[in-house]
This record gives structure tokens, sequence and C-alpha cells, in this order.
């Protein structure tokens, strides 16, 4: 974490910041695996006891952090154990059913996710078909019976057989040539009786005029009903979809949660030992109050009444490395920690710019590799079929009866990645933009920062200070 802090802000967190810019051109653009990160000061502790659990260690610091207001975040919680041991083969057990749970869960959204697009297909036909009916209502109105006897032989004259319309004109022994042309002409009865046509023919087109003004009337009822039909069912499943969706996540998420980080070439892993390694990282940050400093006599009495453009936090990020030793407490199936634990301080001071961009930086991350994996590999079809549902349920009168003002629009697929529990984030341009800290002003930069760092120093120390008196632990600084 201290590597995306020295990436936000290099010339003063990086000790290779300009190596970096170099390369890199801009902040933004910078890997921050390659930072050489340079906090402003930095102390740690070390607790070594196999009897001895470490959840103490992470708890006393966690609520120490609490006291000194500093409201801690969990930024990282890694964890990897031997393959020999039998914590790995708990926690891969539990992993598997999670997952085993969550896959089956996906089949049923993939079996309503394949009738969603079933009706979306069969409502783009119907609004083809009702747009033609439409257009009867207006100086299209020729091309739109033409359109419709078209659709009328070809749907349901057809059905007829031999005695359809276009098997008489073409098929034998009729060959009546004259009798698709006439069909298309004649709009009633009398247009019938005005065609130059011989007795014969005009004998077979009577009927099918009545038939297909018969059916004009009813088919258009009948096709605005189905097609209210298909789109409550439309409703209907995207609502089951959200409920499945729902569902998946908790599983998804467990499983995720479960999955060990990859550590080859950590040399406390051993195979065959019963090892494990954790990684957790805290963050935490205080509001530097410039106009009450200033009445303190802290700052210059000029910020009393200063107006500040941003704010300035002192910041302090606490790394935890524990080798443990699982031991199964008895007749449970939990574990206990013993081992060797080292803690490390780090102060630092951002501004609000600077703590936007790090929070921005860490939800870009891979600590949330498996969700971005399923995400990403569905996000670009999601999208699109998101789009056509909010097309069909948010349609107005023109192609079906009475819609319901307010239809619920949300995106049936943000359940499944956690999207109800947040705002909606705007969506990132493919093209990353260059970002650079804002520049500071003269009061900011000779005033308020130096007295914040000063500040996050006394404050990393004060908390391992205070943690070492307490446990009388070894140090280095």
């Amino acid at each position: 974490m201290g590597q995306i802090i020295g990436k936000i802000n290099p010339k003063k967190y990086a000790e290779n910041a300009r190596e970096l810019l170099k390369e890199y051109g801009s902040p933004s653009n910078i890997d921050a695996e390659k930072v050489k990160e340079k906090p402003l000061s930095q102390h740690g502790l070390v607790y070594d006891s196999s009897s001895e659990t470490l959840e103490p260690v992470y708890f006393f610091i966690l609520d120490l952090m609490n006291d000194f207001k500093l409201e801690p975040e969990k930024l990282e919680d890694n964890f990897a154990s031997s393959p020999g041991s039998g914590h790995f083969s708990e926690m891969g057990q539990r992993a598997t059913i999670m997952q085993q749970q969550g896959a089956k869960i996906l089949g049923d959204v993939n079996t309503v996710l394949r009738s969603i697009l079933n009706l979306i297909y069969d409502l783009k036909e119907f609004r083809i078909r009702l747009s033609q009916y439409n257009d009867l209502k207006t100086p299209k109105r020729d091309a739109a019976i033409l359109a419709l006897k078209q659709i009328w032989m070809d749907k349901v004259d057809i059905s007829k057989g031999n005695s359809s319309i276009k098997a008489m004109t073409i098929g034998q022994p009729y060959q009546y040539q004259t009798l698709i042309d006439a069909f298309l002409f004649a709009k009633n009865l009398k247009d019938v009786d005005k065609i130059d046509l011989n007795d014969r023919v005009k004998r077979i087109l009577r009927p099918r005029i009545l038939e297909f003004n018969d059916w004009l009337g009813n088919s258009e009822k009948e096709l605005r009903k189905r097609y209210e039909l298909e789109k409550s069912y439309l409703q209907s499943q995207v609502n089951s979809l959200k409920l499945y969706a729902r569902w998946a996540k908790p599983y998804l998420k467990a499983a995720q949660q479960l999955e060990m980080k990859e550590m080859d070439k950590e040399p406390a892993l051993v195979k065959t030992f019963n090892t494990i390694i954790l990684q957790l990282t805290l963050f935490g940050k205080q509001k530097i109050k410039a106009d009450e400093e200033a009445v303190a006599g802290n700052l210059p009495k000029e910020f009393e009444k200063m107006k500040m453009k941003r704010d300035y936090y002192v910041c302090t990020l606490v790394e935890f490395k524990f080798r443990g030793i699982p031991q199964r407490i008895a007749q449970q199936s939990h574990y206990a920690f013993g081992g060797k634990a080292e803690v490390t301080f780090k102060s630092y001071v951002l501004n609000s710019d600077e703590l936007a961009k790090f929070k921005e930086e860490i939800d870009s991350s891979d600590v949330d590799d498996a969700m971005k994996l399923i995400e990403g590999s569905t996000g670009q079809s999601l999208d699109t079929i998101q789009d056509e549902i909010k097309f069909f349920l948010g349609d107005k009168d023109e192609y079906g009866g009475n819609q319901e003002e307010s239809r619920d629009k949300s995106n049936p697929f943000v359940a499944l990645f956690g999207g109800y529990d947040k705002k909606a984030k705007k969506e990132k341009s493919e093209k990353k933009e260059s970002w650079w800290p804002e520049k500071e002003s003269y009061a900011e930069s000779q005033n308020l920062r130096p007295f914040a760092e000063e500040k996050s120093k006394e404050m990393a120390f004060k908390i391992f200070d205070v943690y070492k008196k307490a446990h009388g632990m070894p140090s280095y600084t």
C-alpha cells in the first residue's frame, strides 16, 4: 500500500521518483510495484511466540488506532498455507463448497438469461409488426397495407396449401398469374369489381379480401395483447434474475475470500510444514483542523479565518506480516495461530485530492481479482442486454396498452457484484487520464503540510511506542 501512495505523489513518497517519472511520464501511469516507497517515518515491532495467539497483536493495534481517532479501515487481508498443512486442506474444502453453491446458482442465472434473450428477440419482432399497424393511421397507410398483405399471405393464407394465393399463382395446374397483383391492389370488394379480371379470379379474390380485412382488425388487438404479456413476463424474468444474483453473491464473495494468495517464493512456506503466512494492512487517517490549530498557536493566525481549498490528513499505515503455526482447537473446526508477527508503522500526509486518488487506486487494484474476472468476462454483454431491457420495460403506449409510469430500471446484474450496496460508479474511460497532484498554495506547502507531516510522524511513533511499552517487546526502527 505504501507503493500506491508513492505512485500518487512520487516526488514526496518515492525514492526513485525521477526514474519513474522519466519512464512513465505522469503518476497515473506508474506501475506501483516499481515504486521504492519512502514514508515520512517508519517504525517496526517483532513479536515471536509459538505458544500465544497472534490475534491480540492485531486487535490491540486496531483498538489503539480507534482510540487515537484514526478511523482505521482494512485495505489488505491475504493468507497462504503450506500445501501439507491441515489448514490448507480445511480452507480448500470450504472454498470448494462455496464455489459449488455459487456455480449452481449461476447455472440458474444462465437459464433465466437465455429466457430473457428469447423474450427480447420476440419483442423486437412484435415492435416491427406493430409499427406497420401504427402506420395505418399515417400517410404511410398504403405501404403498410401492402406489407401486412405480404405477411398475411406468408403466415396465414399459406396454411391453405395448394389453394393459397401464392400456390394458385405459380403452381400447377392453376397459374392465375394476376392473382397476387390483384390481391395487393384491391382494398375492398368494390375494388375487386372494378378490376378487369375474369370471373373465376374474382370469385377467388373476394373471400380472400374479406378474410384479410377481418384478420387485419383482430390480429392487431391480439398482437398488442401478446406484446404486453411478453413485456410483463420479461419484467418477471428480470426480477427472478435479480433474486438469483443476490443469492449467488455471498457464495462467490466467500469463495474469493477463501482463496489463498500465491506465495511460491516465500521461504517460510515449506510444502510439508504446518505453516501459514498472513498479510494484513490497516490504514488510518485524521483530518487536520487548521482553524483550531491556529487558535492553539500551532499554525499562523491567518488560518483561523482562511478558507482552505482542500483538507489535509494525518495518515498512518500499519502493515502486519504473520508467520504462524495453525493449531486446531479441540472439538471445533477453528484454528488458533501462534508464531511470529512483524508490524510496521508508516506515516504519510495526504490532502483530500490525493486521498481520493488513493482510494481509486485501491478499488482498481487486484484486491478483488476473482470478482473482476467474472464481471470482466460478461460485463459487455450484460451491459448490452441491460440496454435492451431498459428499452422495452420503459416503453410507452405507442406499441402496447397502458404502461406504468415508473418501471424498475435497475440493472439486474449489479447485485452479483455488490452494486446495490454502493452508489453507481461513473464509467471509466478506456484511455487513462494523466493525473498529477494539484500544485499547493504557499500556505499549504510552507505551513499546513509541514505541520501535518510532524503530526503524522508523532502519531505513528505514538502508536508504536504505546504498544512497545505495553508489551515490553524488542523493536527495530
